[in-house]
C-alpha cells in the first residue's frame, strides 16, 4: 500500500468514526434521540396508538435487546446467533417499566460510544460483519425506529417534545 493509500484509508477511517455517534444519537439529518424521548411521560410512552402495532415503549425496548445484543457481540469478540424469531426481541414493556427502559437506552448508548472510534473498525467481529459494519448496521436499526418513535408520539398528539422538533 502506496502511503497516499495508507493516509487515505486513515482519512476514511476517521471519518467514519466521527460519523457513527451521530447516527446512533441523531440531531442532524433527523431528530436526535433525547429530543425523541423528552418530557415523554410513563404512561403515554406505553400508550399504543389505533392502527399501530407499538407503543414508544415497546420501540425503545426493542431496540435496547438488538443493542445489547451487539454490544456483547463486540464486547465478547466473538460472533453469536441471531434470534430464531423476530418476536424474541420485543419484550414487553408497560407504563411501570418505562424509567427502567429508557435508562437503560441510555446505558446502552453510552457503551456504543466507547466504540466509535476504535481503531479496528475494520476487524471481523459477527460471521462475515466488521466491527464497523455492525455498529452501522445498528445505528441505522435505532434511527429507523426512532423515526417510528415520532410517529407515534404524533400519533398521541404528543409531539413536538418540549425542546422542539423537526417542525418548520
Amino acid at each position: 500500500m502506496t502511503d497516499s493509500q495508507q493516509d487515505r484509508n486513515e482519512r476514511a477511517q476517521l471519518a467514519f468514526a466521527r460519523l457513527l455517534p451521530k447516527l446512533f444519537r441523531g440531531g442532524q439529518a433527523f431528530v436526535g434521540v433525547e429530543a425523541s424521548l423528552s418530557g415523554l411521560d410513563a404512561e403515554v410512552a406505553a400508550q399504543r396508538p389505533e392502527h399501530l402495532p407499538h407503543s414508544v415503549a415497546e420501540l425503545v425496548a426493542h431496540v435496547n435487546w438488538w443493542n445489547r445484543w451487539m454490544l456483547d457481540v463486540i464486547e465478547g469478540g466473538q460472533a453469536m446467533p441471531y434470534p430464531k424469531h423476530a418476536a424474541d426481541t420485543w419484550p414487553a414493556a408497560a407504563a411501570e417499566d418505562w424509567g427502567r427502559v429508557r435508562a437503560e437506552f441510555y446505558e446502552l448508548l453510552a457503551r456504543v460510544d466507547t466504540h466509535t472510534a476504535r481503531p479496528d473498525l475494520s476487524n471481523p467481529v459477527n460471521h462475515d460483519e466488521t466491527i464497523g459494519e455492525l455498529l452501522a448496521d445498528f445505528a441505522l436499526h435505532t434511527a429507523h425506529h426512532f423515526g417510528q418513535v415520532v410517529t407515534v408520539r404524533q400519533a398521541l398528539g404528543a409531539w413536538p417534545p418540549p425542546g422542539g422538533g423537526d417542525t418548520w
